[in-house]
């Protein structure tokens, strides 16, 4: 477990550094739950066993001991924050595949650009308040220009995104937990890397993606 000070106060990683990597899996937490999360666990799993050094990244309202979330603007600089330092230290001339669950996975979108992430990996996007389908927060997803997975619950109220050409959604047994099926969520989640670690993927050089990173101060 390794701090970082961001401009909204400390954020705690744990790191779990692959031998010979070939490529970084950075995760965040749901806007409620922790870094502990099953999903999260089975999917740093998955990551480990593919060669992915992964890092799960608890947010500054988390470490400070508040449940209620911080304004997405605080928790996508925050986010941002960390991924440089990692970039710059722990997980230099990797590339970046950025993720989470629910609320880490919205972060996750709306940072791809600023963070160069080669890919975005979300458990459970929240696509919209359960019964509130008008209230679509699908924009943010379609606003990800690197390929993007969806694992998500066949009974999630949060609904349910649509596919796309750089898109895949996977739909697995369960609800917003993604606690009824692990073992499907974590394949699901290992073949998608695979698939994205193979070095004829675009934008997996790693030179070209920290070209493509703005530098996060």
């Amino acid at each position: 477990m390794i701090e970082i000070v961001t401009s909204h106060g400390p954020a705690r990683v744990q790191l779990d550094a692959a031998a010979d990597p070939v490529g970084a899996l950075v995760l965040g937490h749901g806007a409620a739950g922790g870094v502990g999360a099953r999903d999260l666990v089975a999917v740093g799993q998955a990551a480990r066993d593919r060669r992915f050094s992964v890092a799960l990244v608890e947010q500054p309202y988390r470490v400070a001991g508040r449940r209620a979330p911080a304004p997405a603007r605080q928790l996508d600089r925050a986010w941002a924050e960390v991924v440089a330092k990692l970039w710059a230290g722990e997980l230099r001339g990797l590339p970046l595949v950025a993720g989470g669950r629910s609320s880490g996975a919205r972060v996750a979108c709306r940072t791809a650009a600023e963070t160069g992430a080669v890919g975005v990996l979300c458990l459970a996007f929240p696509v919209h308040p359960p019964g509130r389908p008008e209230k679509s927060r699908e924009a943010e997803l379609d606003a990800v220009t690197v390929p993007t997975l969806v694992i998500q619950g066949a009974g999630d109220p949060f609904g349910r995104p649509a596919g796309a050409p750089k898109r895949t959604v996977v739909v697995v047994p369960g609800t917003h937990s993604l606690t009824s099926d692990l073992d499907a969520v974590a394949a699901a989640a290992g073949r998608w890397l695979e698939a994205l670690a193979d070095h004829d993927a675009p934008g997996w050089d790693s030179s070209s993606a920290r070209a493509g990173r703005r530098n996060v101060s």
